[in-house]
C-alpha cells in the first residue's frame, strides 16, 4: 500500500508532457516521471520516495519505439526489458537485460527506468556505454541528442524537468563479438556480486562493470591495461583491480574480498574468450 496520495497524468505527446510538467511546477508540485513504475511503487510503499504528481511517459509514441531505422537502432525509454531481449535486435543488450530480476518483473521494468534507477547497479547501462550509445532528451520545447557517456557519471545526470525519450545505437556495433557475465550471491536472480559486459571493437576489448564498485562504469584506463599484450592475463587482471575507480563494495551481497575473487575469475574468462574472438 502506498501511504500518500498523488496526482497521476499520462500525456500522449512530448508537447503534452512538457505542458503537464510546467503546470505541475506552477502548482508547486514535486513531480516524478514514471515509465515502468516498479521502483517508484516499491520505494513509495516504504516511504522512501514521495511526490505530489506522477507523469507517466508510456503514452508517448517516441518512448515506445523499438526498431532499426536506417543505420540506427532506436529504443524508447518506456520499452520493457523483456521486449528488448525478445526482439533480438541487440544481442549483448538482450543477454544483459535478461539477467536483471525475474521474468515477470522484466515485463514491467523499462530500460529508461533501469538507467535512472536509485539502486547502484543499473546494469542496462553497461552495453550502452560500450557501444557509444546516444540518448534523446527533452525539456520543455527543446530536444537534444547527446552521448550517453556525457550524461552518465555514476548515474544519469538529468536536470529537473529533463526526460529521457530514446536510446540511439549505431547498428555497426550490434553484431560485434561480445560476452556478458553476471555472478550473484546464490541464485541466478538477484543483485550482482559482479557483472561484466565486453565487446571487441577494432581488435580492442571494451569492458563495463556493475556490482564491483558503488556505481556502474566503463574506464578507458582499465581498457588500456586489458589490451596490453606485453603483460600476462594474470598481471593485467591484478593491475586492473589496483586501478578500479573506487573502493570495492563490501555489503550483505558479498564481502570486498569475495567480490575481488569473483572479479578475477570473471575477468579471466572474459579476456580469454574475447582474445580468441579478436
Amino acid at each position: 500500500m502506498i501511504a500518500s496520495d498523488f496526482k497521476y497524468f499520462k500525456p500522449a505527446s512530448v508537447a503534452e508532457l512538457s505542458k503537464t510538467f510546467r503546470d505541475r511546477q506552477d502548482q508547486g508540485d514535486s513531480t516524478l516521471f514514471y515509465s515502468g513504475g516498479t521502483e517508484i511503487i516499491t520505494l513509495s510503499r516504504v516511504n522512501q520516495i514521495q511526490a505530489d504528481s506522477v507523469i507517466d511517459i508510456k503514452g508517448i509514441a517516441e518512448c515506445n519505439v523499438l526498431e532499426v531505422h536506417e543505420d540506427k537502432l532506436l529504443i524508447g525509454a518506456a520499452v520493457s526489458l523483456n521486449q528488448i531481449t525478445d526482439s533480438k535486435l541487440f544481442p549483448l543488450l538482450g543477454d544483459t537485460l535478461k539477467q536483471i530480476a525475474d521474468h515477470t518483473s522484466r515485463n514491467k521494468i523499462t530500460i529508461g527506468g533501469n538507467m535512472n534507477s536509485k539502486l547502484m547497479y543499473r546494469e542496462s547501462v553497461l552495453p550502452l556505454l560500450l557501444v557509444d550509445a546516444k540518448v534523446k532528451i527533452t525539456k520543455g520545447n527543446d530536444e537534444k541528442i547527446a552521448l550517453l557517456s556525457s550524461l552518465f557519471d555514476k548515474k544519469m545526470k538529468l536536470n529537473p524537468g529533463e526526460v529521457l525519450l530514446q536510446i540511439i545505437i549505431d547498428t555497426s556495433y550490434i553484431d560485434l563479438p561480445y560476452t556478458s557475465i553476471k555472478k550473484t550471491k546464490i541464485s541466478k536472480v538477484g543483485y550482482p556480486v559482479v557483472t561484466v559486459a565486453a565487446i571487441v571493437k577494432d581488435k580492442k576489448i571494451r569492458l563495463a562493470f556493475s556490482g564491483i564498485c558503488d556505481h556502474p562504469f566503463r574506464s578507458s584506463e582499465l581498457e588500456k591495461i586489458v589490451n596490453d599484450s606485453s603483460l600476462s592475463i594474470h598481471k593485467r587482471i591484478e593491475k586492473l583491480i589496483e586501478r578500479l575507480p573506487s573502493a570495492i563494495v563490501d555489503d550483505i551481497q558479498a564481502t570486498k574480498g569475495y567480490r575481488a575473487f569473483v572479479l578475477k575469475n570473471v575477468l579471466q574468462d572474459v579476456m580469454e574468450e574475447m582474445e580468441v574472438a579478436e
